[in-house]
């Protein structure tokens, strides 16, 4: 049998607080004001597209709603706009959790850039919807660019849950 690349290592269960304090740094840095900078991603869309993958029973649609509420009122935006766009992302990441764990994490990310395209044109619908001029095009590359984040966000977010690599003979895992 061929060895694989895959990593061997067992990974820790994931810590609660770990997980939510990562999700409120998402938070602050979404809220950080970057004017209408095109490629700046969606901090949060990101990191809770990856928690809602990893932790499908943990990060459910109302931690998306109540993260997107939140943003909704931080960034003075039509309240329910960032809710609804997170819930569909959660939604989606949920669904697709168990298929998209078996790929690497560049493969992953190429199934996660639909779910992150899914948020900006849910934001942009319903401010279009509110009386808003299409912000153009550029608006969507905050999408690409989060999807390329997603391998090394991939692997800072999973850093504290591996195991220390010691090898005990007597003990066959």
């Amino acid at each position: 049998m061929q060895p694989t690349n895959r990593s061997q290592r067992i990974l820790q269960p994931v810590k609660l607080w770990y997980l939510y304090l990562s999700l409120l740094i998402a938070f602050a840095l979404t809220l950080i004001p970057t004017g209408h900078l095109p490629g700046v991603p969606d901090w949060l869309a990101l990191v809770l597209a990856f928690w809602s993958v990893r932790e499908p029973l943990r990060v459910s649609l109302g931690t998306g709603f109540v993260f997107g509420l939140l943003v909704d009122v931080g960034h003075g935006a039509a309240l329910g706009q960032h809710a609804l766009a997170y819930v569909l992302l959660t939604y989606g990441a949920n669904a697709l959790s168990r298929r998209v764990l078996w790929f690497s994490p560049l493969e992953q990310a190429l199934h996660i850039l639909p779910l992150l395209l899914l948020v900006h044109v849910v934001m942009v619908v319903v401010r279009m919807l509110s009386g808003a001029d299409f912000p153009g095009w550029w608006y969507f590359t905050g999408s690409f660019t989060a999807a390329l984040l997603w391998v090394p966000m991939h692997f800072v977010l999973l850093f504290p849950q591996f195991r220390p690599v010691e090898r005990d003979d007597n003990r066959p895992i």
